[in-house]
């Protein structure tokens, strides 16, 4: 018997050497995405136990519910209110957390952990993306997210037990609060019930905490600690400043339009008589669209010009290194002042007194034009495999993408393939920025230099 487990020993630790050699060969985004997909898997196999829900969950509803929990998504095709018991919701709950500790946060906790040598080019992208000066306090400025995180999702759920303690008693209201500030500190958008927050729509309380956790989360570390450490305005990055800008610009114009588009919408914001509940549910609405995924009205209700407003919202998303997803706001605010420039006849890019390298524009126009393709491709896919509407089938995708979670009430109309091609452009959304920003970051001198040639564009 003790040569039989000595063997086995042995073999196992060959097993593992092998991996770890694998793993140190590979890319650091792709460590990361394998990492991610094995969450995933082993979220899906959790979800599938017995104790996790009500009735036997199939694969593909597994697989959806934790791709969606781990992209911090929260479109669903079950119900997690009457599907999932506790067990279940609580599994949910830890794949949003681990989910949605931010790609960069989670990459560092990743190499840390499998002890793997981070190459002179990776460790200066993640320096520059963290914005911090040595690679060092990399895993200081980790444990300092996390104590910031600790203390929002803490703080969110006390508050949020003022409304559902009274209503659902102190273990299930205590409950409810706990998973709605996680869910919402993480923009995952997942609620533990069957109607979301439609049920609240005027809450004063829920107006306030739940935007004030996504909002949060989304602007992104970096930003959050610049603030708190740096003097206002003037100590601040670039990163901060547009974030900031950009962020104020998004949520004025999401409010607003949709305030003036859905004000008369007796599905929506007519529903109410009064002009300060429409304007709560219309400032609830109009910044859930950063990727967090929550809703007080029926989505499905919204007039076209909305849903296509909530599109383009969506797919912006929040910041970088933050819960949020999207092709994000620093992204946007750039490719603006690139356009800007261009029409000003300007061979420098600049804002708040900084200038912003050709480099940086490259990489806007990466990012967007993947984005467009992605979208595109899975749109067609969609469109080709179904009979829904078209403008349900983009809101589902622009929503999968961005890992925002809002639907016209389609999501539960996808038949097999089409939940398949949510599941991976879910995935793709989550995973798809570090990996472009690896290969971004990954510089290649050219040998041969060719002559310039004219090309005429437009």
């Amino acid at each position: 018997m003790s040569n039989r487990s000595n063997k086995l020993s042995n073999r196992s630790n060959k097993l593992l050497r092998l991996l770890r050699h694998r793993l140190n060969r590979m890319p650091p985004p792709a460590v990361l995405a394998l990492s991610y997909l094995a969450l995933v898997v082993m979220g899906g196999l959790a979800l599938m136990l017995p104790f996790a829900a009500t009735r036997p969950l199939t694969m593909l509803e597994a697989l959806f519910s934790s791709t969606s929990a781990v992209t911090v998504t929260g479109l669903s095709v079950i119900d997690v209110e009457h599907v999932l018991t506790f067990w279940g919701q609580l599994i949910l709950l830890i794949l949003v957390q681990l989910g949605g500790l931010g790609l960069m946060s989670f990459a560092v906790l990743v190499f840390s952990a499998l002890g793997m040598p981070i190459g002179l080019t990776h460790k200066s992208y993640l320096r520059e993306d963290l914005n911090q000066t040595s690679f060092n306090k990399l895993t200081a400025m980790v444990a300092e997210i996390f104590r910031a995180v600790l203390a929002a999702e803490i703080i969110g759920a006390m508050l949020l037990c003022l409304v559902f303690v009274p209503e659902f008693g102190l273990i299930r209201g205590g409950w409810h609060a706990i998973f709605h500030s996680i869910s919402a500190f993480n923009n995952a958008g997942f609620s533990t019930f069957s109607e979301g927050l439609t049920r609240y729509p005027i809450n004063p309380i829920i107006n306030i905490v739940i935007p004030a956790l996504f909002i949060f989360g989304g602007l992104g570390y970096l930003v959050v600690m610049d603030v708190q450490h740096r003097k206002f305005w003037r100590g601040w990055t670039l990163h901060t400043r547009l974030m900031l800008v950009g962020t104020l610009a998004l949520i004025v114009l999401g409010v607003g339009l949709t305030a003036i588009l859905e004000w008369n919408n007796p599905k929506t914001l007519a529903q109410f008589s009064s002009p300060i509940s429409r304007l709560t549910v219309a400032w609830f609405q109009g910044v859930t669209t950063r990727t967090a995924g929550f809703s007080t009205t029926d989505i499905g209700g919204l007039h076209d010009s909305t849903s296509l407003l909530y599109i383009a919202l969506m797919t912006i998303g929040g910041g970088p290194t933050s819960t949020a997803s999207g092709i994000k706001v620093t992204t946007m605010m750039v490719m603006l002042l690139a356009t800007l420039a261009f029409f000003r006849r300007r061979t420098e890019i600049w804002a708040f007194g900084r200038s912003i390298g050709l480099d940086e524009v490259l990489k806007v126009m990466a990012l967007i034009a993947i984005a467009a393709m992605l979208n595109f491709i899975s749109v067609f896919l969609m469109a080709a495999t179904h009979d829904g509407q078209f403008l349900d089938i983009s809101f589902e995708v622009a929503s999968a993408f961005s890992n925002t979670g809002l639907s016209r009430n389609y999501t539960g109309d996808l038949s097999p393939f089409g939940r398949i091609v949510i599941i991976v452009i879910m995935f793709l959304g989550r995973v798809g920025p570090l990996t472009l920003g690896f290969f971004l970051a990954t510089r290649t001198m050219p040998r041969v230099r060719y002559p310039e040639g004219q090309v005429h564009l437009g």
